[in-house]
This record gives C-alpha cells, structure tokens and sequence, in this order.
C-alpha cells in the first residue's frame, strides 16, 4: 500500500484566459469512480454551450483506476495532460473538468495540451492539497480514572484521536502509524501503569 498521497482540499473553480478562449478547471475530490462520473456529468450540466467539456479522474491511492476524455479536443490534447498533472503533483481520489469556451484562436497541440495541463495545475495551487497518510486504527481501553489525562496526553503528543467512548471503561479510537507501533504500547503502558489495553486494528487514511 501507498504510505501516502495527496488529494484535492476542497472542490472549487479556476479560471483563466488563452488565445480568448475561456478554460475553466472544476477539481473536487472524489471517493470513487461513480462520484467522480456525477461529478462530469454535472459540470457538463452547467455548461451545455460551451465548445467541450474535458475530463481526467484518478481514483485509489495507487492509481489503479485512471480515466481521461478529450470531449471532442484532437486526440491526447486535453484530457491526457489534465491526468498527467494530476499524476505529476501525486493527486489520488479527485477529478478535474475543464470547460473550454472556444474564443477563435486556434492553439495547435502544443498550445492545447499547455492550456489544459495549466489550467489543472494552476487550480490544485489556487483550490490547495491535503496529504493523506497511511495509518493503523487502534482503540485504547482504559478506566475512567486515568481517561482524561490520557487523551489529553495523545492530543498533546499529535495522535489523531477520532472517537471517545464513556461506558463502563473509556474507549478511546486513535490512528497510529504501523512504525510507531511498538513504541506507543510501551508509552502508553508507562503513562497508564500497565493498566490501558490496546487493540490494533485495520488500515485507512487520514491525518494521522
């Protein structure tokens, strides 16, 4: 598995002007191919005048499903560097679509496959990027006693604690990095006297 990779902050707009042709960049992240396929057809559904609707969408953190459409565009033009720079800046589980309103100039090969590489690059700069890095779920049980020093100590130590349970023990659900493993069951039976249990479980994503 990827240890990490990169994903569009937020979805958004970009534009810009070439040749008087108008070339508008819609990014948004994108779960799976089916949200990045609603996501084509709804920009299309936004712009039904304009001259193409180009795409390119990367999807799983190793890439495995890639996609790209010239909508149109002479072949490898517009789609092919759309996905080419989503791939150079690491982009996974996102979706680009761009507009272009045609103003009368032609650009030859060259200009196009600039224009709508640009153009992607240029919004993932304007929109940002999050670094999603590969983690272990793991749960930490421990009395109600020690609880609030604990997580207040894994707060302050950057663990990403997502969830806190108030039963008749506190659960605590943390993402650890697979490395830290072994030196945070040691920390945490230091700072709990041996009386936290860990439990490791499987692996996602986030900001751990």
């Amino acid at each position: 598995m990827q240890e990490q990779y990169r994903t569009v902050a937020r979805e958004g707009v970009h534009e810009t002007e070439i040749g008087r042709s108008r070339f508008i960049c819609a990014l948004a992240p994108a779960a799976t191919e089916e949200e990045a396929q609603a996501f084509v057809a709804r920009v299309r559904g936004e712009h039904p005048a304009a001259t193409h609707n180009c795409f390119a969408y990367v999807i799983g953190a190793d890439a495995s499903v890639q996609r790209a459409s010239d909508d149109g565009e002479p072949g490898g033009t517009a789609g092919v560097p759309m996905l080419q720079m989503l791939m150079r800046r690491d982009i996974r589980y996102a979706v680009a679509v761009v507009t272009r309103y045609y103003g009368g100039v032609k650009l030859g090969a060259g200009g196009l496959i600039r224009a709508y590489g640009g153009v992607v690059g240029e919004a993932l700069d304007a929109l940002g990027t999050l670094t999603r890095r590969r983690f272990r779920l793991a749960t930490v049980t421990v009395g109600h006693e020690r609880a609030g020093k604990l997580e207040n100590d894994l707060r302050a130590t950057s663990h990403a604690v997502r969830d806190v349970r108030y039963a008749e023990n506190v659960t605590i659900e943390i993402g650890l990095p697979d490395a830290e493993a072994d030196a945070f069951r040691a920390w945490l039976a230091d700072i709990t006297a041996g009386t936290a249990l860990l439990e490791l479980g499987g692996e996602a994503y986030g900001d751990a």
